[in-house]
């Protein structure tokens, strides 16, 4: 705990000695009369000053929150002496992810009495997703007669101060997704996948004739009354799939309101979750100036290791001419969808994802627009670098689409579902050309 002096003690000890000086000087007696209270205020408070003894633990009330919501910080405060005024500085140990709650003062004000406790409460608020760790709180305490100031920090809460692991993880929004782009091949694992070929199942796939091992009940009655020969109903198995999140990690845009790695935080969160909801198998590779990367596995546990990934995502800048090669096999399964989460703004990406369409796997791209966080100049050049920077995005999609993959834009200001259902017609429309 540190000592300093206040103004006022060096404001009443200048005072002080300027009227003494005064009077002595100009033999003003009324000059010495006018120092005797400060001087007094000043014994008294130099006699009285004790250093105030109180404890002081901060933590969170949890460790997970979802981008908007609310969280509790927790002040705990046992004071061993009387402390008349103590302030707890909140605005500079809070991260950049979580602000104080509407009309929640940046400094808090108390008074302890000798031997009180005493927990409080401050409401925040998750503004941004991200991992956050909780930054120095210091508390000052001043004397009655407002002298001298004590300054130090509050402890951690002992299982917080042990963690290396940031304080609190705050998930981005989840997107409302009512459907999903669905793969064109399956696994065997049972799921909520509709698979194209013929077996057992809840979904009508086809009609043939009735042979031998086949069970009554399977037999369509109007069919076989119309056909004059009894016929069977096939169904289209439900089994799980292989989806891998291609996410382009080389650079973004990015303004004061937020850029495209938000986007592509929110939407590959949205995505994992609703595909793991119906069983599948989902991993994560962040395509970038550095490879991150998560094997594909599906259950609970592989939602929250891809929302940790996704949280330490960033762009990393790199001269590098990466490819699809550096890329270790077993992170894309023969089947797998894959799809490419891009700003479409680095030609590595792109060339990448049309690397893996090559291979034979199926991609479906959603594109991140960064119209929304760039501005074009207003002379004249400015305006025509603009229109040709759109032009060659169009032919970037243009080119994806030759070769049959669907290319879907996205600026969130629209649901994510939107975008997605684009994704859907193009792939209905390519499968009913090919059959």
């Amino acid at each position: 705990m540190r000592r300093t002096a206040t103004p006022r003690l060096g404001a009443y000890a200048a005072l002080v000695a300027a009227a003494l000086f005064g009077a002595v000087a100009l033999r003003r007696p009324e000059l010495a009369a006018l120092a005797v209270p400060f001087a007094l205020w000043l014994a008294v408070g130099l006699a009285a000053a004790s250093t105030p003894r109180y404890a002081a633990t901060v933590a969170l009330d949890q460790d997970r929150a979802v981008e908007g919501e609310g969280m509790q910080l927790v002040l705990e405060l046992h004071a061993v002496t009387r402390v008349e005024r103590l302030e707890v500085l909140l605005a500079v140990a809070l991260p950049s992810g979580l602000v104080p709650a509407a009309g929640q003062p940046p400094v808090l004000v108390l008074a302890l009495a000798t031997g009180e406790r005493r927990i409080v409460q401050v409401p925040l608020r998750c503004q941004r997703w991200g991992a956050f760790k909780l930054g120095e709180i210091w508390l000052r305490a001043q004397d009655r007669f407002g002298l001298f100031v004590w300054k130090r920090q509050a402890d951690p809460e002992p299982a917080l101060a042990a963690a290396p692991a940031p304080a609190v993880r705050v998930y981005p929004r989840p997107e409302t997704l009512r459907a999903l782009i669905r793969p064109a091949q399956t696994r065997q694992q049972a799921g909520d996948q509709v698979a194209r070929r013929l077996g057992d199942g809840v979904e009508f796939g086809d009609l043939r004739p009735l042979a031998p091992g086949d069970h009554v009940r399977r037999i369509n009655w109007r069919a076989s009354a119309r056909r004059g020969e009894p016929y069977v109903n096939q169904y289209h198995p439900e089994r799980n799939a292989d989806v891998v999140l291609f996410l382009d990690t080389f650079t973004e845009a990015r303004d004061q309101r937020g850029g495209t790695l938000d986007l592509t935080v929110r939407a590959a969160a949205s995505l994992a979750g609703h595909y793991l909801t119906r069983k599948d198998r989902v991993g994560v590779i962040g395509f970038g100036g550095s490879l991150r990367w998560l094997q594909p596995a599906s259950g609970l546990g592989q939602l929250y290791r891809i929302v940790d990934v996704l949280l330490a995502t960033e762009p990393v800048f790199s001269y590098a001419d990466k490819s699809v090669a550096t890329i270790p096999r077993r992170l894309l399964p023969a089947g797998a969808l894959i799809l490419g989460i891009t700003p479409l703004i680095d030609e590595r990406g792109v060339r990448a994802l049309l690397d893996l369409r090559g291979r034979g796997y199926e991609v479906a791209i959603l594109a991140l627009s960064a119209s929304p966080f760039t501005v074009a100049t207003p002379d004249e050049l400015g305006g025509l670098a603009w229109r040709l920077w759109l032009l060659q995005r169009e032919a970037t999609r243009a080119r994806y689409t030759r070769l049959g993959v669907p290319v879907a834009e996205w600026d969130g200001t629209r649901p994510v579902e939107a975008a997605l259902e684009e994704v859907r017609t193009f792939q209905r429309t390519a499968r009913r050309v090919h059959a």
